[in-house]
């Protein structure tokens, strides 16, 4: 499989305050990646750099095809890159149908349209008319996923997608995103539900204090479990 995205030697702070050093992060077409860590050690600060909201101050991105090291967020969107924000970020005061309208895009395809993202999260379709914030944290999620979606993404992010969610809701997340992998959608998922990362996921990426502390396939990381659960503080 080609390289959809390609993190090469990347440094990136805020002001004199360097946040990662020397960060290497590759994800093919198709494949399910996550990033692992603690709070504080550069996840978001990463997720940061490959929307196209900070730039690095060293190193490299190539997304599509394309060197988006120093591209516009807006470049990076259409070049089809999907994010799921943490705390889901919808728009309280328009509906449900309103919200995911509203960043519908055919550039990169037209696979997904609003009756797919109902077919994938049936509570959706029943609340359409109903407004954002009325909405619980796991509906909210759910639209949150399925406006990314509406984008048609070529890379889906997933910043901390089932953070704070019931049980019985963080089990529907799951079984969203293994439909999405079934379907070859490549995915980046954050996240420290090890549990449903290492069944979902191709590779993982465990960042300490902004370098790449641990990297493989699920298989090579059950092989240094103690060391995986201090890096993610689970």
């Amino acid at each position: 499989m080609s390289a959809l995205l390609r993190v090469e030697q990347l440094s990136a702070g805020y002001g004199s305050s360097r946040v990662l050093f020397d960060v290497d992060l590759t994800i093919a077409e198709g494949q399910v990646a996550t990033l692992l860590g603690r709070n504080g050690m550069g996840k978001s600060t990463l997720v940061k750099c490959l929307c196209g909201w900070i730039k690095p101050s060293a190193g490299r991105i190539t997304f599509a095809g394309h060197d988006v090291t120093s591209a516009p967020a807006h470049r990076i969107g259409q070049l089809g890159l999907g994010l799921v924000p943490e705390g889901r970020l919808i728009f309280p005061t328009l509906t449900v149908r309103e919200n995911l309208l509203a960043t519908a895009s055919t550039v990169n395809g037209t696979a997904w349209h609003l009756d797919r993202v109902i077919a994938l999260f049936p509570r959706l379709g029943e609340r359409l008319g109903q407004l954002g914030g009325t909405l619980s944290g796991g509906e909210q999620q759910m639209l949150a996923i399925g406006r990314a979606l509406m984008t048609n993404p070529r890379l889906l992010i997933l910043d901390e997608a089932t953070e704070g969610l019931a049980p019985l809701v963080r089990a529907d997340i799951w079984r969203a995103l293994q439909s999405l992998k079934t379907e070859k959608l490549a995915m980046l998922v954050i996240d420290k539900d090890l549990g449903a990362l290492l069944p979902l996921a191709d590779h993982h990426t465990a960042l300490e204090k902004g370098r790449v502390a641990l990297s493989g396939t699920s298989d090579e990381l059950r092989l240094q479990d103690a060391k995986l659960h201090a890096l993610i503080g689970v």
